[in-house]
C-alpha cells in the first residue's frame, strides 16, 4: 500500500468505502510523496502532515464506528494559499500578508471538508495572484515537475505541479484569466474552471470584492483524471450562504444536441503547429464518439479579453495598488506596469460602458452556445512558456498576454472552461480547451472523459 499516493481521488474513494485501505493508509502515502518530491518543486510552501495525521486517524475511527463515508473520504487536497483556512495564513504569495490569520474556512475549503478530504498543504501562488508563472519574495518559485524549464504555470502553478507529481490527487485553484486552467495545461493535468455562482466564495480576510473579482473569479479543481475533477466540483460547488452569486443549479443539465464548434484559432489569435494538431486530434476522437464537430466563427472573443483584463486592472488599481507599493515584488511590479500599458485608466463613463459590453457580449455567448453547447479552441496558442519568460521584456510579456486570449476572454462572460491534457509534444505538454454554457460543467466533463479516458501520467520526479 506504499504506493497509494499513485491512485486517482476515485480509487481512492472507492477503496476506504469499500474498507479495503484506511485512511490514515492513503494519507500517509501521500505525505512521504509530498517528502520525497516537494523539496526540488516547491509546490507545497506549508505542509500540514501532523494536522492531517490526525484529521486521518479521526476519520478511521468515525468510519469504525459505523458512520458513511463521504465522497472524498480519506482524498489528500491542497489548498492554494490565496484562500481562507482556518489558523493559517492567507499570502497569496505576499510578504507582507504573512501574517494574515483566517478565522475561518472560506466556503471551499469548508465544503471539501465536509466531503471527507484531507488537507495536506498549501500551494504556491505568484504574488498576488497575477502571473501565468508561479514566483514570489515570500514562498520563492515553484519548479514544472515535467520539465524544470518550463513554467508551472499560474497563479495556481503550486497547485497543478503538486497533482502532476503525485502530492494529492486534487488541487484546489482559483481562475479570473485562466488561472486554473494554465496550470494544468503548463504540467499535464486536467482543470476544470466552474461558472459564476457555481462554487461559493468569500475570503473573510480580505472582505466583498469589487465587481470585476465577483463577476470572474472562481475556484474550481485540478486533477489527473476527469471523473475526480467531476467528484471534487460536486464537493466544492455546496451550498455557502456567505456567497450571494452562488446559485443552487443542478451539477447535471438537460440533453442538448452533441454539437462541438471547431475554433483553432479565435479572432486571428496566432497558434502553434502542434497545439492545432491537439485540436484536429480532439476534434477526431469527439467525432468518433458521435458528436458533430464543424468549424464555426464564435461571438468575439478579443473584445472580451479586452474588456476583461479592463475591469481587472480597475479592481487593481482600486484595491491593491498600496499593497504593490509595500510589497515591491518585482515579478508583480513589472507585471503591473506592463498591463497598465495595455490599459490606461479608466473613467466612470468607461467603467459603466464595459459592464454594458459585457451584458451584450453574454447575451451574444449564450445565445451561440444554445446552437452549439460545446466549443473546441485552445487553451493558450503557444506551448508552455519557458519559465519566468513574461518578466524577461516587454515584447515576452506581450507575446504572453497574447497567447492567453481564450483563457482571459472566457471568464468575462461567466462562462466554465475545461482544459483537458493531451498527447505531449516530447517532454513538453500541452492541451485543448472546452466551453459550455453557465452551469452546464456536465457538458465539458463528459466530452472531456471522451478526449482523456484514462488518467493523465504522473510526473516520476
Amino acid at each position: 500500500m506504499s504506493e497509494l499516493w499513485k491512485l486517482t481521488a476515485s480509487e481512492i474513494a472507492a477503496l476506504i468505502a469499500a474498507r479495503q485501505i484506511s485512511v490514515t493508509e492513503a494519507v500517509a502515502s501521500v505525505l512521504e510523496r509530498i517528502e520525497a518530491v516537494n523539496p526540488a518543486l516547491n509546490s507545497i510552501v506549508q505542509r500540514l502532515d501532523a494536522q492531517a495525521l490526525a484529521e486521518a486517524e479521526a476519520a478511521d475511527h468515525a468510519l469504525a464506528r459505523g458512520e458513511a463515508a463521504g465522497p472524498l473520504s480519506g482524498v489528500a487536497v491542497t489548498i492554494k494559499v490565496n484562500v481562507d483556512q482556518a489558523g493559517l495564513a492567507t499570502t497569496n504569495g505576499l510578504r507582507t500578508q504573512a501574517g494574515l490569520v483566517a478565522e475561518v474556512d472560506s466556503p471551499v475549503v469548508a465544503n471539501l471538508r465536509k466531503a471527507g478530504a484531507i488537507i495536506v498543504g498549501r500551494t504556491n501562488t505568484p504574488a498576488f495572484s497575477l502571473r501565468w508563472f508561479t514566483r514570489n519574495g515570500l514562498h520563492g518559485a515553484t519548479t514544472n515537475p515535467r520539465d524544470p524549464a518550463l513554467t508551472p504555470g499560474g497563479s495556481s502553478g503550486g497547485a497543478g505541479a503538486a497533482v502532476a507529481s503525485g502530492m494529492g490527487p486534487i488541487g484546489h485553484g482559483t481562475d479570473i484569466a485562466g488561472s486554473i486552467r494554465y496550470p494544468a495545461y503548463a504540467c499535464g493535468v486536467h482543470g476544470l474552471r466552474p461558472s459564476l455562482g457555481r462554487v461559493p466564495a468569500f475570503n473573510a480576510t480580505a472582505g466583498d470584492r469589487l465587481i470585476g473579482g465577483q463577476l470572474m473569479a472562481v475556484s474550481g479543481p485540478l486533477a489527473r483524471s476527469i471523473p475526480d475533477l467531476r467528484l471534487a466540483l460536486a464537493a466544492m460547488a455546496a451550498r455557502d450562504l456567505r456567497d450571494p452569486w452562488w446559485q443552487p443549479m443542478p451539477l447535471r443539465g438537460a440533453e442538448v444536441a452533441r454539437k462541438v464548434a471547431y475554433v483553432e484559432a479565435p479572432d486571428g489569435m496566432e497558434v502553434a503547429p502542434p497545439i492545432r494538431a491537439a485540436l484536429r486530434a480532439a476534434a477526431a476522437k469527439l467525432r468518433d464518439a458521435g458528436y458533430v464537430v464543424e468549424e464555426v466563427a464564435p461571438p468575439p472573443m478579443r473584445e472580451a479579453r479586452d474588456l476583461q483584463l479592463r475591469l481587472w486592472m480597475a479592481e487593481f488599481r482600486q484595491d491593491a495598488t498600496a499593497a504593490l507599493r509595500a510589497e515591491d515584488d518585482p515579478d508583480a511590479n513589472f507585471v503591473y506596469a506592463e498591463m497598465t500599458r495595455h490599459c490606461p485608466e479608466i473613467d466612470l463613463p468607461t467603467m459603466m460602458a464595459t459592464l454594458k459590453a459585457r451584458a451584450r457580449l453574454t447575451r451574444l455567448w449564450r445565445s451561440f452556445l444554445a446552437d452549439w453547447p460545446l466549443v473546441l479552441c485552445p487553451v493558450s496558442g503557444a506551448l508552455p512558456f519557458a519559465n519566468q519568460h513574461d518578466v524577461a521584456s516587454p515584447a515576452a510579456f506581450d507575446a504572453v498576454l497574447e497567447a492567453q486570449l481564450t483563457m482571459i476572454a472566457v471568464p468575462f462572460m461567466g462562462l466554465p472552461g475545461l482544459s483537458v491534457a493531451m498527447a505531449p509534444v516530447g517532454s513538453t505538454p500541452v492541451g485543448v480547451q472546452l466551453v459550455a454554457d453557465q452551469f452546464r460543467e456536465d457538458l465539458l466533463l463528459a466530452a472531456g472523459e471522451v478526449l482523456a479516458p484514462e488518467p493523465a501520467g504522473l510526473a516520476m520526479v
